[in-house]
């Protein structure tokens, strides 16, 4: 009998683990514990050396530090897996005009003869319509997406494929028009509207869950806005082949018929609903409650994304009016244990002080990307200027302040790499070698904790004890020296339900 690549692994033992005893105090310094997984479940956890049974699969971790498995907070799965198909168009791969040239018009044709292109920020070649991408590629049907992923550009040739002419379109709000109603090309928030008028690219989710493996990833929070069924049917395909090993959270679509659905699988459920803010089009406070309200209503929490002063100040007090839903495991929650958490703030890019009381009231989690303050701080220096550039993405603060903090890396709009996000949050360097906002420094530990919480309850870090899936991550060397030098580098294996997914020294996992 074929047993599928989902089930539990057969019976596993780790031997000679460095566990989270340095939490406990120092008189457990050095100690080191036999961990054992059956049915995908930690079933025995002993300092004594345990004796292997039968069949059951040994690893000796020699000293090395067994985790839970990290967690991914915040990504966008099928954009990421699409990056395959992508040519980059964004620092630091094009700086300037000529750069941005040369990439497009050598980029591989996809499906049709379509050219993908994203990452792209203004610095290169400032804003962007139909006429200049003309300018630069007029023979083929071009797509460019600007880093923050909100706003794809067309070219003339890609407009005509995709039947985008001139004249209001009330079905169409996202597509920019000039005076006269024709459209100048720019796109803004219409990914689905274009999956449907441009021809699929391939989507590598077996790449992505093999890389994420071998970071030590077990889990994912899909944060995508407004996915299709047609995309939830795709994530769910993809982890029960095993094509995507790691267990998946779904934030639910606002008003979608995908929030109505029960949860696709028993590795699949969804998390809350995605709600999406811009200043352009920002709703009152009111408006925004009565969406928490029906969110909530449903039994759902609300995950909502602010990446500016204005949109952290209205979601907070729409939040007061509607009331929030708080973390399960806390006071006063009155929720089941199996609820989808409490309501998020998703990236809380700008978070000033006198927000903090507000904040650490309602019970948000913040779910951050402190990836950004490398990848991106050196361009914050350049262009942010209603915002102190060193007070962005706030971390040491927020935890100071009492507020749940959780890690995401926003991929493919960060680098899907959680071992750099932790780096970033421990030193907050750019690439130019600027410390933005010294006193938001995390202490290695927090840092690492920030992917180490439960889909559920992101900000909780996760400990290995008996009862708990059998999700791990075994690091080449005890904690205190991986945490040096973060990097994926350190990990020797991951454990996904029991079964070795990943095996750093091995071509095939066992």
């Amino acid at each position: 009998m074929t047993v599928p690549p989902t089930a539990p692994g057969p019976p596993l033992l780790v031997r000679r683990a460095e566990l989270d005893h340095h939490r406990a105090g120092p008189a457990h310094a050095g100690e080191l514990s036999d961990v054992r997984t059956v049915g995908g479940v930690v079933t025995e956890i002993s300092p004594d050396r345990l004796r292997p049974g039968p069949g059951e699969i040994v690893i000796d971790a020699a000293g090395g530090a067994l985790l839970p498995g990290l967690h991914d907070h915040h990504i966008h799965l099928l954009s990421l897996a699409a990056e395959a198909a992508s040519v980059p168009v964004g620092p630091p791969a094009v700086h300037d005009r000529a750069g941005l040239a040369e990439a497009l018009r050598r980029a591989p044709e996809s499906v049709g003869g379509w050219v993908r292109a994203t990452g792209y920020h203004p610095a290169v070649a400032g804003e962007l319509d139909r006429y200049a991408l003309d300018a630069l590629v007029p023979d083929r049907p071009v797509r460019l997406q600007y880093r923050t992923g909100s706003l794809w550009v067309l070219n003339s040739r890609a407009l005509d494929r995709a039947g985008v002419h001139g004249g209001p379109r009330p079905d169409q709000p996202g597509i920019e028009r000039d005076a006269a109603g024709h459209p100048t090309g720019r796109l803004w928030r219409m990914d689905d509207w274009l999956g449907t008028v441009v021809p699929p690219v391939g989507v590598e989710l077996a790449a992505v869950g093999r890389t994420a493996a071998a970071a030590g990833l077990t889990g994912f929070t899909d944060a995508t806005p407004g996915r299709s069924p047609a995309g939830t049917a795709t994530l769910t395909a993809a982890t029960a082949t095993g094509a995507l090993p790691q267990r998946l959270t779904l934030l639910r679509p606002e008003g979608g018929d995908d929030s109505r659905r029960p949860p696709p699988t028993d590795r699949v459920g969804w998390g809350p609903v995605k709600i999406m803010l811009d200043d352009t089009a920002l709703p009152t406070p009111a408006g925004l409650a009565a969406r928490i309200r029906a969110a909530h209503r449903a039994g759902h929490p609300v995950a909502v994304h602010c990446v500016t002063r204005i949109q952290l100040v209205v979601t907070l007090a729409a939040l007061t009016d509607a009331g929030p839903v708080r973390d399960p495991a806390g006071p006063g929650s009155g929720r089941p244990a199996h609820h989808a958490g409490p309501d998020r703030i998703e990236h809380g890019a700008v978070v000033p002080p006198e927000l903090y009381p507000a904040l650490r009231d309602l019970g948000l989690v913040v779910v951050t990307q402190p990836n950004f303050i490398a990848e991106r701080g050196d361009r914050y220096l350049a262009d942010v200027h209603d915002e102190d550039p060193a007070a962005l993405y706030p971390a040491a603060a927020l935890l100071d302040a009492g507020i749940g903090l959780a890690g995401g890396t926003d991929a493919p709009f960060g680098r899907p790499d959680p071992w750099a996000a932790v780096a970033a949050a421990v030193e907050r360097r750019t690439a130019g070698g600027r410390v933005l906002g010294p006193a938001e420094r995390l202490a290695a530990d927090q840092a690492l904790d920030l992917f180490l919480g439960a889909a559920d309850a992101p900000h909780r870090p996760r400990r290995i004890r008996v009862g708990a899936p059998g999700d791990l991550c075994l690091l080449r060397v005890p904690r205190a020296v991986a945490l040096r030098a973060p990097s994926a580098d350190q990990v020797a294996a991951t454990v996904i339900n029991g079964r070795i997914v990943h095996a750093a020294d091995e071509n095939e996992p066992g």
